[in-house]
Formats: structure tokens, sequence, C-alpha cells
């Protein structure tokens, strides 16, 4: 049987849902505990263009995603579609 005061600290345990800044980068060690998905299907979704797309910050090591890009895939998952590129970005 558990107690009050076990079942307290259970609760306790279980990992609080973190809030995501609308500005700003997220890299993976925090967008694995607020995306349910494996770092393998999230790269998947990028090449397919229905998740965000990672930058780089500085060295090649250094990847992170754009929070307000998360943020829409958030509000939409099924209906994602990361936008095209625009002209500056490509040259």
């Amino acid at each position: 049987m558990v107690t009050k005061n076990q079942s307290a600290s259970v609760a306790d345990a279980q990992p609080k849902p973190q809030s995501l800044p609308l500005d700003g980068f997220t890299r993976w060690n925090d967008l694995k505990r607020i995306i349910p998905l494996s770092h393998e299907s999230i790269r998947q979704r990028e090449l397919k263009g229905r998740f965000p797309k990672r930058v780089q910050l500085g060295s090649a090591r250094c990847v992170a995603w754009p929070n307000r890009e998360i943020h829409r895939w958030l509000a939409d998952p099924a209906g994602y579609r990361a936008a095209a590129p625009s002209v500056a970005e490509a040259v």
C-alpha cells in the first residue's frame, strides 16, 4: 500500500515539463525533453521538411533548432512544413 507521503515523493520524481522561450535556440539535450521523438526521427522529418531545420551555431558540432519554428511545429505537428530558404540564405 502506498502512503500519502510516498505518492507525493513519486510525483516529485516525475520530470516537470519545461517551458520553451519564444525566441532563441534549443540544443538537443533540451529539445529531447520537450519533443517526444528520437534524434533519428527528428533528422528524418527535417530531411522531408516536416520538422524545423537545425542551424549551425559557430562550430560544426554546435547545432540548435530555432524556438519560433519549434513553436510552429508544436502548434500543428501533422501540418507543419518547413519554410523554403530565402534567396539571401541560398547565396
